[in-house]
């Protein structure tokens, strides 16, 4: 659903899935703390889980 909303949007993403890369997986937890899915990183904050309207406010900022 994050992936489909941020293409709507019109928004450049990277994807990282980290259960093919295991360093992405450790730096993830080391960052937020949590292993779930999807976290989305815009403008240097974390969004867990799909929060269309948090991140449409840290893409404004």
């Amino acid at each position: 659903m994050m992936k489909e909303f941020l293409e709507a949007q019109g928004l450049e993403y990277k994807e990282v899935n980290v259960q093919l890369d295991a360093e992405a997986a450790r730096k993830l937890v080391e960052e937020t703390g949590q292993m779930g899915v999807p976290q989305t990183k815009v403008n240097g904050q974390w969004i867990l889980g799909f929060d269309p309207e948090k991140l449409m406010e840290y893409v404004k900022k």
